[in-house]
């Protein structure tokens, strides 16, 4: 499993960035790109009192040790996709052992959620009790403090 962190940009960014270089990364770790996931949590870098965010942007990469050998290919990677998105950027690596890893997958579930594998369903809203145009999306247009000073 390899996490790539990213604090300083916006999560639809981090969104499109995973698209865009899951399979660059994981060409250059040699594994699945099911190996790969982002996370973009809703956070700003700050310095000094002020907000740095798309200006720098930390990228924190945590990895199996076997893999640290190849940290300055993918640090490469990572800043030439991230360039034109921030000014600054730092890409910071930690390593741990396998025997520190544990996962736990459902076999009765795709991995991830895909476009392949969304189910879209609309839900009917019907109130026989509601007529055409009074339901509750509709504008109160009374006197709502008509009552109040009594």
């Amino acid at each position: 499993m390899i996490t790539v962190t990213i604090y300083g940009l916006d999560q639809f960014v981090v969104g499109r960035l995973s698209r865009e270089m899951t399979s660059s990364l994981a060409d250059i770790y040699e594994c699945d790109k099911e190996e790969i996931i982002f996370i973009a949590p809703e956070s700003m870098v700050f310095h000094n009192g002020v907000e740095q965010t798309s200006w720098n942007t930390v990228v924190k990469v945590e990895a199996p040790k076997k893999v640290a050998v190849l940290q300055d290919d993918v640090a490469k990677i990572i800043m030439q996709f991230i360039k034109g998105l921030s000014i600054n950027v730092q890409v910071v690596f930690s390593y741990f052992s396998q025997d520190n890893f544990y996962e736990q997958l459902n076999d009765d579930y795709p991995r991830y959620i895909e476009n392949e594998n969304i189910v879209n369903f609309e839900e009917e809203r019907y109130d026989e009790d509601i007529e055409e145009g009074e339901g509750d999306d509709q504008i109160f247009t009374g006197d709502i403090f008509k009552d109040f000073n009594k």
